[in-house]
């Protein structure tokens, strides 16, 4: 791993993280480090991923809370923040994020396997580390899910319209990007996206996913991250993928998230064997907007008062 001094967030940096770099076979990962504020520290460092178009600057204000007790990374996923972008040709399929992760962890953080770390992922990343701690299990210490519960399923019925949808985008491409005349206002534009932002959070989120542009400012991240996915799961895949999911695991639960009120979640709870669910004040980024505190009190109980 390679790591620099952070330089172009619109933070003034108060946490003291670093750029980090992960190279991987086929591709190269960024993102951000805090390093652990005790030196005798012995708890196994913290992975964190982020949701669908944000990057590691999510977790600005949760990571600082958990460098008191251990290292902690912020990935940007492929396609995201600093991150390098599939080749030509490649989509963003949800398998292929998890096999980044298990190649990050088996390259950069295993130690032979012999440690196992903590996840901590944020809507599509939570879903990530679900899988992927289902999958090995014995590299997990625990994971925590922040407002994100198992993958979006869709009905069989639809796997040929899915396809269908995903195919003729992927034949007539993208869009050329929007300029903005300025990072304040693209952060300004999402402010009001799918799951909305404060002015602070945005402005704290925003800048790393853009690069120059000689008119302004352009979006770095991916135009192939808005594409449809040729295949999802099904809800029964869905719930086999949750009933092997040994790990204790916390579910944070946001009240105003995008799961408040959504069908079927109670139904995925049930088949998580050792789960604890922490209700929080909030919308989707409740740890990164608003009140944070209860969130990264009920993480940091999880993860090191256990």
């Amino acid at each position: 791993m390679n790591d620099a001094v952070l330089a172009g967030s619109r933070l003034a940096n108060p946490a003291g993280c670093r750029e980090a770099h992960w190279p991987l076979q086929n591709i190269e990962l960024a993102g951000l480090a805090w390093p652990a504020k005790s030196p005798a520290n012995t708890h196994p460092p913290v992975l964190m991923v982020h949701g669908w178009l944000d990057n590691a600057m999510t977790f600005a204000r949760l990571a600082p809370e958990l460098s008191e007790f251990t290292t902690v990374y912020g990935i940007d996923m492929a396609g995201h923040g600093h991150s390098s972008h599939r080749p030509p040709g490649y989509g963003y399929w949800l398998t292929d994020y998890v096999a980044d992760l298990c190649e990050l962890i088996d390259v950069h953080f295993s130690k032979g396997g012999e440690q196992p770390l903590d996840l901590v992922g944020h809507s599509l990343g939570g879903i990530v580390c679900a899988l992927y701690a289902a999958a090995f299990p014995e590299r997990v210490k625990r994971l925590v899910m922040i407002d994100s519960i198992g993958a979006l399923s869709r009905p069989a019925k639809e796997t040929i319209p899915q396809l269908r949808r995903a195919l003729q985008k992927k034949r007539s491409g993208s869009a050329p990007p929007a300029v903005y005349p300025s990072i304040e206002t693209a952060a300004k534009i999402r402010e009001g996206g799918l799951s909305p932002l404060s002015p602070e959070a945005a402005a704290t989120l925003v800048p790393r996913n853009m690069r120059e542009h000689p008119d302004g400012s352009v979006w770095r991240t991916d135009a192939r991250l808005r594409h449809p996915t040729a295949l999802m799961m099904t809800e029964e895949q869905v719930h086999a993928s949750l009933s092997v999911l040994t790990v204790p695991t916390l579910f944070v639960r946001a009240e105003g998230g995008l799961l408040a009120d959504r069908k079927g979640i109670d139904a995925r709870l049930k088949l998580i064997p050792d789960l604890t669910i922490a209700d929080v004040p909030g919308g989707h980024h409740c740890h990164l907007d608003g009140d944070t505190v209860p969130v990264a009190s009920a993480i940091k109980g999880f993860l090191f008062d256990a």
